[in-house]
């Protein structure tokens, strides 16, 4: 018997938009998109390491750009996603 779990994801608008609009035109859900990008995923070898991130600091003091809180996961990615 297999057994599905829920969970929220959060995706960019428009990656969410474009998985939306692909499930519609193939006729399937929007988690069968998800669950077969996921498999791709982790069916594929392991690449080593990821790219390092750098994150913007001010040259006068070293200090991160103001609006961006370290502490909070959701401004990371932000931050990451526009790099």
């Amino acid at each position: 018997m297999l057994r599905h779990m829920r969970t929220t994801i959060r995706l960019s608008d428009s990656l969410l938009k474009a998985a939306k609009k692909k499930a519609a035109e193939d006729g399937r859900t929007l988690t069968s998109i998800v669950e077969e990008g996921l498999k791709v995923v982790l069916a594929e070898p392991k690449s080593g390491r990821r790219a390092r991130v750098e994150v913007p600091v001010l040259s006068t003091s070293g200090r991160v750009l103001p609006g961006i809180d370290l502490t909070r996961s959701a401004d990371l990615e932000d931050l990451m996603d526009g790099l």
